[in-house]
């Protein structure tokens, strides 16, 4: 799948699970309750960890987000995992970026806005808001919009971002086994799910289908959670 749909999935996954992860009696301790800002703030790392799997992929889209640094670092990543669509594309590695992140937003700080800057410049490259094909000014507008955000967000109790991470790495394996060559959802286990409803990268029905669906999906739920059930009872009523 292309960068876009998975940056787009992974921000209707996190709308989405928001109201489960605020239930107390499913997830007691560990229930989150947000604000119309950092319920936004989510769907922005969500969107940018939907990228994350891709790390192994030394010339994919995101590799050039900032230049030779992760270019360098995608291509040290792929050779690490076994090459594309392994060890990055299982639940396991979703698991191990929520925890790591997790652990960075609520302990270090500054560890966490760096790994920030770097998820938000992978969900820029991924939706395509960038100068492909044009280096460095591409990879230095990226630095600037991630470097922006972060500041817009710096100030914000971030103590949810496991959540974000680990959910925009698993959209990403969902969306990835629903193309022919599937993904090794169980890593270390070979086995590979495949369900191939979408049976080319960028084409006719991730273009035509599957993309408006999950921008419909995102602005459905955007307003939902933000402006509140009596904006979405007067867009629906008939």
């Amino acid at each position: 799948m292309m960068g876009q749909t998975h940056a787009l999935s992974g921000a209707l996954v996190w709308l989405g699970a928001v109201p489960i992860l605020s239930q107390e009696r499913l997830l007691g301790d560990h229930a989150i309750s947000l604000s119309p800002a950092q319920l936004l703030a989510g769907a922005v790392v969500c969107a940018g960890a939907a990228l994350l799997p891709d790390i192994d992929h030394h010339n994919g889209r995101i590799a050039n987000t900032f230049g030779p640094i992760t270019k360098k670092l995608c291509k040290w990543v792929g050779k690490a995992s076994g090459g594309h669509r392994q060890a990055t594309h299982s639940l396991l590695f979703a698991v191990l970026m929520g925890l790591a992140m997790d652990a960075l937003a609520t302990h270090f700080v500054y560890g966490w806005w760096a790994a920030l800057f770097v998820i938000v410049g992978f969900g820029l490259r991924g939706i395509g808001l960038d100068f492909e094909g044009k280096e460095p000014q591409s990879a230095l507008a990226d630095c600037a919009v991630a470097a922006f955000a972060v500041y817009l967000m710096h100030d914000l109790d971030m103590s949810f971002a496991g959540f974000a991470v680990a959910l925009g790495c698993i959209a990403h394996v969902v969306g990835d086994c629903l193309t022919p060559r599937g993904c090794p959802v169980f890593w270390p286990m070979k086995w590979r799910i495949d369900i191939p409803l979408i049976p080319r990268t960028d084409g006719k029905v991730e273009r035509w289908v599957v993309t408006p669906l999950l921008t419909l999906g995102v602005a459905i739920l955007t307003i939902r959670s933000v402006l509140g059930d009596i904006t979405t009872n007067w867009l629906t009523r008939g």
